[in-house]
């Protein structure tokens, strides 16, 4: 974080300490109690709906174990503060494994659906449990002690901005480590993920119990803010609440999530009043036309994306000073707002003032490593067998993929595998990083078999490779796409993360120079900071190389990298093999330009119709009679 950063940052952070002294009144107090306590819950929805990519409607159940928790000891305990919100967190975190480990395994709307089941069951569970929670009659609590201190308004709205600030440094900290490029990475291209090393399913899991986690926390604040919890406030309607409040401020930012808190908080209360509608409306008018404004000078925006956001604000502020009652129309405008923004702003208030001032992050070099260092570690031992794949067979249905085929690949060289369009080359490439698992038949990978293995397994066992079509994370920078590939290479876990502690910082200023330098290794070191969906095709196929080299592949399987490019980029690309090769990485090379499989290739395996038709030399394959009647067919 810049100096600058950290100026506005303590500067708001004094703002919202002040507000109680310059306000005075407890009403606006608990509203922005209120606003801070929600934010701590969308900083964890966020991870999971903004980050994994999951749509989770059960954290109004998670907020609500949190609140019930704290409530709960309380009243059978008298528990102080101190017992009962590291209480609220773990107990909320547990819960939120207990839902993470089965709900995971589906997704879409069927994981949508898992969790609302269990939003409904935790508010079923509390209103029944009469024992534990007083059931309807619910439970009504003081403001906390700290100290021997029972504090007031104005101390616990303190002690819950304290909460705030350091829920918002934990979980910031944590999503520009290496668990959060993990949790981003599974929403760009699962496949890739796990890929790369990156279990799918674990860091799902690890991401709800984080998000889990802060609700807890938040529900704990909210407990004692409201002095009273009953079961009806964890309902349906609060989930669906949370999960527009992130949709609206902003996924993938903080700040997006503190305004989504706003925005549920306040919105109704504007509502119910006309005049501050009105204030509203004109204030929301001449943001978005000042950022729209700045967006087209830029060119950023295009007039056809600028117009809808600026009618829209414009015709709401008039509407409002047509209105002479609210009562009428407070949920028809509300349902309007809530629309126009999901549906015309999908990145959110925040992420579209973002692009139309084209606000990106730049990454700082660190050049404490050495270029040679962040080429592969490879071993370059021995020139024996290095992957064996005997009689495999894939079938998917009465479909043979892959017919009972043999190969044998050695280390230190550069294997072909080529065939017409449908031979089962990409199909083999799945089978040996265990996307697939074979029908029948083994495949044995430097002495261990893959056959049963999970493909993050196999990935960090030293089988990296690049896809047919191109599986990049593309809302990711090139510098965090690598930084993927190096995941493998970090030790620091969450507390390290959290406190910043030596260990940790150390990791990623190396891990950050290695990135650096596999970048410069492929010639995109300019481009660092260039998110990969913005970058041409040529450069995206350079940036999955140097991604699957950042695994310390001993074989790499490169699927068609040359399709698609230019005679240059051909030529470069050419070079950066041979490199590869040279610094000890074995390589699989799936290909239909033939003057390169013929240039760089040591042997050439021939697959037609799933099954081997030919292997041997270059020269050999290329006067193969079988190989030429595949490729141009004969009678």
């Amino acid at each position: 974080m810049n100096f600058k950063k950290l100026i506005l940052g303590a500067a708001a952070i004094a703002a919202c300490a002040a507000f109680p002294l310059a306000s005075g009144n407890p009403y606006y107090i608990h509203l922005v109690e209120t606003i801070m306590i929600y934010a701590i819950v969308l900083f964890g929805l966020d991870i999971v709906v903004g980050y994994t990519g999951q749509v989770s409607l059960g954290h109004a159940g998670l907020f609500g174990i949190g609140a019930y928790t704290a409530g709960t000891l309380v009243l059978k305990l008298s528990a102080p503060l101190w017992v009962t919100l590291p209480a609220a967190i773990g107990v909320s975190a547990v819960f939120g494994a207990l839902l993470a480990l089965p709900a995971l395994r589906v997704t879409g709307p069927y994981l949508a659906m898992v969790t609302l089941a269990f939003g409904t069951i935790i508010q079923i569970l509390i209103n029944e449990m009469t024992f534990l929670t007083e059931g309807p009659m619910g439970i009504t609590l003081t403001k906390p002690s700290l100290f021997g201190h029972q504090l007031d308004e104005t101390e616990y709205y303190w002690l819950v901005l304290a909460c705030l600030v350091a829920s918002l440094i934990f979980v910031h900290r944590v999503l520009h480590s290496q668990l959060g490029r993990a949790f981003e990475a599974l929403r760009g291209s699962p496949v890739a993920s796990d890929c790369m090393g990156v279990s799918v399913y674990r860091y799902k899991v690890y991401a709800f119990v984080i998000s889990a986690a802060l609700a807890g926390l938040a529900g704990s604040l909210y407990a004692y803010s409201e002095q009273y919890i009953s079961p009806n406030t964890y309902n349906f309607e609060l989930t669906v609440m949370f999960l527009l409040a992130v949709i609206m401020g902003g996924r993938k930012t903080r700040t997006g999530a503190l305004l989504g808190a706003a925005i549920i908080v306040m919105l109704p209360k504007l509502l119910d009043d006309l005049q501050m509608f009105r204030t509203g409306a004109v204030v929301l008018a001449v943001i978005v036309a000042a950022s729209v404004a700045v967006g087209l000078k830029r060119g950023k925006l295009t007039r056809q994306a600028a117009a809808v956001p600026v009618v829209g604000s414009i015709a709401l502020a008039a509407v409002s000073f047509k209105l002479e009652t609210m009562t009428d129309w407070r949920l028809s405008i509300f349902g309007l707002i809530t629309l126009f923004v999901v549906y015309y702003l999908q990145d959110g208030i925040v992420g579209f003032v973002r692009n139309a001032l084209n606000l990106k992050m730049k990454h700082e070099r660190d050049d404490g490593g050495t270029a040679a260092a962040a080429l592969t570690r490879a071993s370059t031992q021995g020139d024996g067998e290095l992957l064996k794949a005997n009689n495999v067979l894939m079938q998917f249905g009465g479909l043979k993929a892959l017919n009972n085929v043999d190969l044998v690949v050695h280390r230190g060289s550069i294997h072909g595998l080529i065939g017409p369009n449908g031979s089962g080359k990409s199909t083999m490439m799945n089978v040996l990083t265990g996307i697939y698992q074979p029908t029948a038949g083994t495949v044995v990978f430097a002495g261990r078999q893959v056959n049963g293995r999970t493909s993050s397994d196999i990935a960090l066992s030293g089988i990296a490779r690049t896809f047919q079509n191109v599986q990049l994370f593309g809302e990711m920078t090139a510098l965090q796409n690598v930084l993927v590939g190096l995941h493998h290479s970090f030790r620091s876990n969450l507390v390290d993360v959290a406190l910043h502690l030596p260990r940790y910082l150390r990791e990623e200023r190396e891990q950050r120079a290695r990135a650096h330098a596999l970048l410069d290794f492929v010639g995109l070191g300019a481009l660092a900071s260039e998110e990969a969906r913005n970058l041409p095709y040529g450069k995206q196929r350079l940036l999955e190389i140097a991604r699957a080299l950042a695994l310390d592949p001993q074989l790499l399987l490169l699927d068609e990298p040359a399709a698609g490019l230019t005679a240059p980029d051909i030529k470069e690309l050419l070079e950066i093999i041979r490199k590869i090769r040279g610094a000890g990485v074995t390589v699989i090379l799936i290909e239909h330009h033939m003057d390169v499989v013929m240039s760089l290739c040591d042997r050439v395996s021939v697959l037609d119709f799933g099954q081997k038709i030919a292997e041997g030399l270059p020269a050999e394959v290329q006067a193969n009679e079988k190989v030429i009647e595949a490729y141009l067919g004969g009678s």
